[in-house]
């Protein structure tokens, strides 16, 4: 009774190892904005030794963690890791509990839609390239007269959105397939179901 149960488990292990690269570069992300905080940090201790803070560091930290939280977001919801109130889940049926777990799907793969949507909009409005025209049929809006920079580093702002993009639109994939899934959960009546 399930839809297309058989490409789902397919389309699963993709997204399953997707997610899970994902995560871990996310995750090499964070311990690479770690060691640049202590090692600014130590600088800042060891000024009287001719030492001193990594210029910059928290312009990196800031694009790294938001880099890195849009990487961790596929993986969470592929995995169910999002909060939920297992008091009352815990007490109900398997076809009910599972008809929760779709609504809650649903709702984040509605949300995970508009955040997209923001982002690419947010996106749109710092990246200089592309002539107006085709800006315009990217629903890109306009031009930047002056491409947007951060203020120490200079680094151009659109390069960490864009990255944060990238998971965006895979966190949104997830939410679609995690929906399907649940859906499937509903129709064999229990969550979890094969």
């Amino acid at each position: 009774m399930a839809v297309a149960k058989q490409a789902e488990r397919r389309v699963g292990q993709i997204l399953h190892t997707i997610a899970r690269m994902l995560a871990y570069g996310g995750g090499a992300i964070l311990v690479g904005m770690a060691l640049i905080t202590v090692a600014s940090v130590i600088g800042r201790a060891l000024l009287p030794f001719g030492l001193s803070p990594i210029r910059g560091d928290f312009e990196m930290v800031e694009a790294g963690c938001a880099i890195a939280v849009f990487a961790f977001l596929p993986w969470c919801q592929l995995n169910r890791g999002h909060v939920t109130v297992d008091i009352v889940a815990d007490r109900i049926g398997g076809r009910i509990k599972a008809f929760m777990g779709l609504t809650g799907d649903l709702c984040i793969a509605l949300i995970s839609g508009l955040i997209l949507w923001r982002l690419y909009l947010g996106f749109g409005e710092k990246f200089p390239f592309f002539s107006q025209p085709l800006r315009d049929g990217l629903g890109m809006g306009s031009k930047p007269f002056f491409p947007e920079t951060t203020y120490e580093l200079e680094l151009p702002v659109w390069y960490p959105f864009g990255l944060a993009l990238i998971g965006a639109g895979f966190f949104f994939l997830v939410s679609l397939y995690t929906a399907w899934r649940a859906l499937n959960w509903v129709l064999d009546g229990e969550e979890g179901a094969q």
